[in-house]
C-alpha cells in the first residue's frame, strides 16, 4: 500500500481591496517625495524645503482618505492597517524629521539629530501601541500626540519659516525643542481628540457646507501659517484636555 503525502492546500493566497491601499501607496510616495526632496535641498544648494515640507501635508491627505475610504466601503482588512503603519513610519516619522534637520537641525550636530532621532523613536513606538491597542481603545481619543498631527504641525512651521524667508540656522534651538516635544507627546498618555467617530455619511445641514466652504477660503488666505496656527491649537489641547482630567478626578 502506496503511502501518501503531506496534503497540499488548493486555497488560493487572498488578495487585498485596491482603492484603500492606492491611498497608502500614495500617501508614502508623498513621504518619499519629501525625503528625497529635503535631501536633493541640502547637497544640491537649492531651496525647496518648502516644497518638501508641502509634500508631507499632501501624505497627510492621503493618509486621511484611506482609512475613511476603507470605512466607507467595508473594505478593512488587517493587511490595510499594518501597511498603514509602515507608510507613516516613512511619511510622517522619517520624513518630518529629514526635513527638519536639513532645513535646521543640521546646525547644531550632535544634538540636532539626537532630537531628530527622538522624532522618529516617538513615531514608531507611537504606531506599534497604537496597533497594540486598536481593538480596545477609545475611538474618541487618541492616547498620545498622532503622528500625522505631529507632521503636519513641523512641516507647517518649517513652511511658514521659509516662506518668512528666516533661516534655519537662526532658530535650530527653537525647532529641537518643538521637534523633541513632538516626539515625547506621542508617547505619552495625554489624551487627543480623534474626530472618527464623524459621521460622513449623515445628513447635513446646507449652513455645514457654506462652514466649510468658509474654512477653505479661510485657509487659502495663507496657508502656511493658517495650518501652523491651527495645529498648534490642535498641539495644546492634548495638555489642556489632560489638565482638566486630572483636576476633575
Amino acid at each position: 500500500m502506496r503511502a501518501r503525502g503531506p496534503a497540499v492546500s488548493m486555497t488560493q493566497p487572498k488578495g487585498i481591496y485596491l482603492l484603500p491601499n492606492l491611498l497608502t501607496t500614495a500617501a508614502l510616495l508623498a513621504g518619499f517625495f519629501s525625503i528625497i526632496t529635503a535631501t536633493r535641498a541640502v547637497y544640491q544648494g537649492v531651496d525647496l524645503f518648502e516644497t518638501a515640507a508641502i509634500a508631507i501635508l499632501v501624505s497627510g491627505l492621503f493618509d486621511g482618505l484611506d482609512g475613511r475610504v476603507a470605512r466607507l466601503t467595508n473594505t478593512q482588512s488587517e493587511f490595510g492597517a499594518q501597511y498603514d503603519s509602515l507608510s507613516d513610519v516613512v511619511a510622517f516619522g522619517v520624513a518630518p524629521a529629514v526635513l527638519v534637520f536639513s532645513w535646521s537641525l543640521s546646525a547644531l550636530g550632535k544634538l540636532g539629530w539626537v532630537a531628530a532621532f527622538i522624532y522618529v523613536a516617538g513615531t514608531a513606538l507611537r504606531l506599534a501601541r497604537f496597533n497594540v491597542q486598536r481593538e480596545v481603545a477609545d475611538s474618541n481619543y487618541f492616547v498620545g500626540l498622532a503622528c500625522p498631527a505631529a507632521a503636519y504641525f513641523l512641516a507647517a512651521a518649517v513652511w511658514t519659516l521659509v516662506d518668512s524667508s528666516i533661516q534655519g540656522e537662526t532658530v535650530a534651538l527653537t525647532m529641537v525643542c518643538l521637534t523633541a516635544v513632538c516626539g515625547l507627546l506621542m508617547v505619552s498618555s495625554v489624551p487627543y481628540p480623534s474626530f472618527k467617530n464623524s459621521d460622513l455619511k449623515a445628513r447635513v445641514p446646507l449652513l455645514a457646507i457654506m462652514v466649510v466652504a468658509l474654512i477653505f477660503a479661510f485657509i487659502s488666505l495663507d496657508p502656511p501659517r493658517v495650518l501652523l496656527g491651527l495645529m498648534a491649537i490642535y498641539l495644546l489641547s492634548g495638555p489642556v484636555l489632560w489638565i482638566r482630567n486630572r483636576s476633575r478626578s
